[in-house]
């Protein structure tokens, strides 16, 4: 099986008109191709930070993508019958884009579309968190005539460019969240599309459950299980393979064996998450290191510190001024 380390992408990804990949590859020093390292999929985004002045550029690219038929997941999606299947299709299909999870998560009055940014180690790219956010957005608009619109926007990073998301998007936006969300009314599930193709919207999901099944995208075992490893540490439970294991309904000598495949470990997918949630606190809060060494389910702070010397050769303070720096340059 593929390493989880590197995805194949729907050709599509590289079409899009509106956006200079071949700028972007140069910039990012990547070579084309449709299989990516994962770190590459991100130095791509972080090099479109930098061609482009312009901070409504990524909002731009994703309203723009939706109108000409752009993105695997949104072309399904827009072809379901209803808000609800759209939602779905995009959380199966999404994955062959780019290294992502999508959530839906319903409770009480209110339906969440959650983005699991599954190998980002610090902040994930602004210009692609618009984008994807804004690609959302259009979905919703197009596809039920505008019958549906989010009643909030919540996103990881620290504030900036406020008055623009909410002219944007029409709602209030929150910073500092766990994850990037966008958050809509729960009656919003069943609103019929005006898009509804029954006939190629099954057409189409024959085609794309073939490329999954031919290992296309990323892998869905490891997604789960790096949310279930984050749900796990969010609850303040200690993420040990049995108890993660129990969370995915698998006995653990099934999960081992399934990681075997992949070649990986339980412990090195541990790592890679307490190694992104470490990048997103340090990068976006003001916790200090004995409570995201708790956060992370480290016994004691040293544990920690020792573990992110390892991932980063710095300590968590001096991670955290380097990064601050930049982002203020």
């Amino acid at each position: 099986m593929e390493s989880p380390s590197a995805f194949t992408i729907h050709q599509d990804v590289l079409s899009n008109p509106d956006i200079p990949f071949a700028r972007l590859f140069e910039r990012a020093g990547v070579e084309p191709s449709n299989r990516w390292v994962i770190s590459d999929f991100f130095r791509i985004w972080e090099a479109a930070e930098e061609v482009f002045d312009d901070r409504s550029v990524g909002l731009d690219f994703g309203a723009k993508g939706i109108a000409s038929g752009y993105g695997v997941a949104s072309i399904v999606a827009l072809h379901a019958p209803d808000f609800r299947t759209a939602l779905t299709s995009l959380s199966r299909y999404k994955r062959l884009t780019c290294p992502e999870l999508v959530e839906l998560e319903v409770q009480d009055n209110e339906v969440t579309v959650r983005y699991r940014w599954l190998q980002a180690t610090s902040q994930v790219p602004r210009l692609l968190v618009d984008m994807t956010m804004a690609s959302l957005f259009e979905l919703a608009k197009i596809g039920t005539a505008s019958a549906v619109a989010p009643i909030r926007l919540e996103l990881s990073r620290q504030p900036m460019d406020h008055e623009l998301l909410r002219s944007h998007f029409g709602c209030p936006v929150v910073f500092g969240a766990m994850s990037d969300a966008m958050v809509f009314e729960r009656s919003a599930l069943e609103v019929p599309f005006a898009t509804a193709d029954g006939g190629a919207f099954q057409r189409v999901l024959k085609g794309l459950d073939e490329e999954l099944a031919n290992g296309a995208g990323y892998p869905t075992q490891i997604a789960e299980l790096r949310v279930a490893i984050a749900r796990q540490l969010s609850e303040g439970r200690q993420p040990s393979v049995a108890a993660v294991a129990e969370r995915l309904q698998l006995s653990k000598r099934t999960l081992q064996r399934r990681l075997e495949e992949y070649k990986t470990s339980f412990q090195l997918q541990l790592a890679d998450v307490r190694r992104m949630i470490a990048g997103r606190l340090l990068a976006n809060t003001k916790f200090d290191t004995t409570a995201i060494a708790m956060v992370l389910g480290f016994v004691e702070p040293n544990s920690f510190i020792r573990a992110f010397r390892s991932w980063e050769q710095e300590t968590p303070l001096r991670w955290r001024q380097n990064n601050t720096n930049a982002r203020q340059t």
